[in-house]
């Protein structure tokens, strides 16, 4: 095949061929290689050209030698002022200068001829720079007329009035005739750089920043729960805040999540990135707990599941986490943390608690087994779930901000948002903090007198057998009617506990138990069993024998459940809201 012929049809082929024809730089070129392997350069300054061509004359120029000081500062595009004596008195201005700010006489001083050097801050550096003879500079300062420039003033020791070139001409810089030691021993040569554009791009920039910043912290906050809930058992109290204006937003989160039959779930994590991006991916992270919460899932199996969402989500956007439940029976929290920091505990006389081990891996790392821990939380006591932010600082060890904390929570006292207050400030932590800080305060208040006489539990264990329902009705009907409530609501928790201990005596195993518990806004029933199969709520047909017993307990109840309970069992329960006082 011709490769010639075809060729010249290939893209760029033309362009090649174009540039080939194209013979006003091969003498250039080949002057130039001659000159490298040594031929003699032309005489007269031209270079050589190949034969039947002109030769072409060398460009000339003046060189700064021959140039006066006049003239190399007027050839300036920048304006140039040149200021003589302590008094700083105007010695030259060039052009450039001039179409700046006006024309300047010469002799007079700066500070009362030269306005636009005090809007631009630099009188005061004029006695500085001629002191201490070192240059000083303001960067990007605006005028009246929204001009940025960046000023330098440079010392001047000396400089040469007399002409240089020109016959009967001055290069002088200050003034013909005199000398700097005549001028007062010195002067300050003014540098004006225009920056307006750099300056406007800057600022074009910035608000470009804060635009996506405000974005990002929107998105944030709108993902954030907007309204804490508020269980019967505890009191919770939360704040984020953003890092300073310089700081990327983060994707720190918390939440509180209500399990039912007076159990809580605590939640806070953190997203390792920033803008929107950690931002969207913190509210993915928040929505998936919330859904996992819902199966009432101990919190190692919550912290596995949100393990490979995480992964799925952004496999390069590490987060940690803390999951922790608290049961009002237990009087602790069961946890699980993926990497997060510890979870801390001040008793009721200040003795702080670190929460331990078990600790795995950020989320989205995969390949680690989690499991559960536990700390106490007695009546008096009070937890503390934080992020990085709050004791992370780039001078200490973090287990020196995790001390600090600890210290600080010792002392603190309050209600739960005073002491999430507190903790902020003993940490140092200001408006212009740089990583966003998250911090979760839940407290298990005291209960005495009054209040502690709106908080009850009772319970039955159920050996089994032909009497063990009727055992349980008996009970339940004695119980609330000691708790003096009203005969409907009464008549419907008894109703409630017959049917979950009915279909725990049926469907269940040994051992069973019925607990009561009432709370200032609601009555518990729980009824628990050696069984791990989860009733489940279903449509019964007419000719069915059984299969309503749940139905009916949804019907009574405001709300109800069922769920796993560590020893291999099962716990079901419904809630009753209490009239309003």
């Amino acid at each position: 095949m011709n490769f010639t012929r075809w060729s010249a049809r290939l893209p760029g082929t033309q362009r090649r061929a174009a540039a080939r024809d194209d013979r006003s730089s091969v003498p250039a070129a080949r002057a130039e290689c001659a000159r490298q392997e040594g031929a003699p350069a032309p005489p007269d300054g031209t270079a050589p050209a190949p034969d039947g061509a002109e030769k072409t004359p060398a460009v000339t120029g003046p060189t700064p030698e021959d140039l006066s000081a006049r003239e190399i500062l007027g050839r300036l595009p920048a304006p140039v002022a040149l200021l003589h004596g302590p008094d700083h008195r105007v010695a030259y201005v060039n052009d450039a200068y001039e179409t700046a700010f006006g024309a300047r006489p010469a002799g007079a001083p700066a500070a009362e001829i030269m306005p636009e050097l005090a809007e631009l801050s630099v009188l005061p550096l004029l006695d500085q720079v001629l002191r201490s003879g070192t240059p000083r500079t303001v960067k990007s300062r605006k005028t009246a007329e929204g001009c940025s420039y960046t000023v330098t003033c440079t010392p001047v020791t000396a400089w040469d009035t007399k002409g240089t070139k020109e016959a009967g001409g001055t290069g002088e810089a200050g003034g013909a005739g005199s000398t700097a030691e005549e001028k007062g021993g010195g002067g300050v040569l003014v540098h004006a750089a225009d920056v307006t554009d750099h300056a406007e791009a800057a600022e074009r920039l910035r608000t470009s920043e804060r635009r996506h910043r405000d974005t990002a912290v929107t998105l944030q906050r709108s993902l954030l729960p907007q309204e804490l809930e508020q269980p019967d058992d505890l009191r919770i109290a939360a704040t984020y805040q953003p890092g300073g204006t310089d700081a990327a937003v983060g994707g720190d989160w918390y939440d509180v999540i209500t399990l039912g039959a007076g159990r809580t779930a605590l939640v806070i994590g953190d997203v390792m990135g920033r803008g929107v991006r950690a931002a969207a991916v913190m509210g993915q992270l928040r929505t998936a707990v919330r859904a996992y919460a819902r199966l009432d899932l101990p919190p190692h199996e919550v912290i596995q599941l949100l393990d490979g969402l995480a992964a799925e989500i952004d496999a390069t956007q590490i987060a940690t986490c803390v999951y922790a439940v608290h049961d009002p029976n237990e009087e602790q929290l069961v946890y699980a943390s993926a990497g997060h920091l510890p979870i801390l505990v001040s008793d009721e006389d200040g003795t702080v608690h670190r929460a331990a081990d078990p600790t795995g891996p950020p989320l989205g790392t995969g390949g680690w087994i989690h499991t559960s821990g536990t700390i106490a939380l007695p009546p008096g006591s009070t937890a503390v779930l934080y992020t990085d932010g709050l004791v992370e600082r780039r001078s200490e060890d973090i287990d020196e901000g995790v001390a600090s904390l600890a210290r600080a929570l010792s002392g603190a006292k309050g209600s739960p948002q005073v002491v999430c207050d507190r903790l902020i400030r003993s940490l140092g932590v200001t408006a212009e903090h740089d990583d966003d800080v998250a911090v979760l305060v839940v407290q298990h208040p005291a209960r005495t007198g009054t209040d502690a006489e709106r908080f009850h539990n009772a319970a039955l264990d159920l050996l089994g057998g032909v009497e063990a329902a009727p055992r349980a009705r008996a009970f339940a009907t004695g119980v609330l009617s000691s708790w003096r409530f009203p005969a409907e609501l009464r008549d419907r928790g008894v109703l409630a506990a017959s049917e979950l201990v009915a279909n725990s005596l049926q469907h269940g195993t040994p051992p069973m138990r019925l607990g009561l518990r009432r709370t200032d806004r609601r009555l518990i029933i729980e009824v628990t069993d050696g069984d791990d199969h989860l009733p489940r709520r279903r449509q019964a047909e007419p000719a069915d024998e059984a299969g309503r017993g749940i139905e009916i307990v949804a019907s009574v109840a405001t709300s109800w459940g069922s769920r796993r309970t560590p020893g291999g069992g099962k716990a079901v329960w419904c809630e009753f809201a209490l009239p309003k006082e």
